[in-house]
Order: C-alpha cells, then sequence, then structure tokens
C-alpha cells in the first residue's frame, strides 16, 4: 500500500513538472515575445528565404552576443538573460546608450545611420565589450 502511494506521488510530480515546462513563462531563452519591442520589417535585413531575421543583441554569462550588421537606422533590440543589469553604451559616448534590467529584461535603440563599426561596453562591467558593424545593404 506504501509503494502504491509513492508512485501517485511520483507519477503525479512528474505531471506537474512536464505541464510546468511547456508554459510560456518558464524558462529563460534567446527569443523575442511578440509583444516585445522587436524590430519592424522595414529595419530588419531579410533572410534568401525572405524571412525578416531580428535585430538583437543578446547578454548572457556576462557576454554580448548579436548580429554580424545591421543596416542603418535600425532599431535593434537587446535582452538580457543575466541576472544583473547592464548597459549598452556606445564608446563614442553619443551613438547609442540604454539600460537593461536582468532576468530577461528588453531595451531598444536606433543604430546609427553612418555605416561604421561602433564599439561598445556595459559602463557597469568594464569588460563586457563588443562591437556593433552599421552597413548599408547592397
Amino acid at each position: 500500500m506504501k509503494r502504491a502511494r509513492v508512485g501517485k506521488v511520483s507519477t503525479a510530480a512528474a505531471i506537474v513538472l512536464l505541464v510546468a515546462g511547456c508554459t510560456s513563462g518558464g524558462g529563460a531563452t534567446n527569443s523575442t515575445p511578440a509583444e516585445s519591442h522587436a524590430p519592424s520589417a522595414s529595419h530588419a535585413p531579410t533572410s534568401s528565404s525572405g524571412a525578416t531575421e531580428p535585430l538583437t543583441i543578446t547578454i548572457q554569462d556576462f557576454d554580448f552576443q548579436g548580429p554580424a550588421s545591421v543596416p542603418p537606422g535600425a532599431t535593434v533590440t537587446v535582452t538580457n538573460m543575466d541576472s544583473a543589469a547592464h548597459t549598452v553604451t556606445a564608446d563614442d559616448g553619443d551613438s547609442f546608450d540604454v539600460t537593461i534590467d536582468g532576468n530577461g529584461g528588453t531595451a531598444t535603440f536606433t543604430a546609427p545611420s553612418e555605416p561604421g563599426s561602433y564599439d561598445y561596453h556595459c559602463t557597469f562591467h568594464p569588460n563586457m565589450q563588443a562591437t556593433l558593424t552599421v552597413k548599408a545593404e547592397s
């Protein structure tokens, strides 16, 4: 009798975990929810299939990960998967500067209108550095 009860509890726990894993509020992902500040199609490059590619910089494990390049004036979304707040601050001090709360926080900025390479960093964590390449579409 005791063994049957343990089996039922284990089965119930497995079902709860399975259902929890299928809900949208669970774990951290790099995808941008539909209601977030996703870039508009006019600013996002398209792939060879014609699909719009998101212009997203993801911050995870105190590192910036982003697109190889963005078009001039594009809307760029930044998603912070770390628990600590971060910034995306252009080294030139003028081009862009946003603060992003941790745990999935997002912010957007407009890429510079002039093509070129724009170094940026996190003002809270100076070892975090990367480059945004603004490239005119050909």
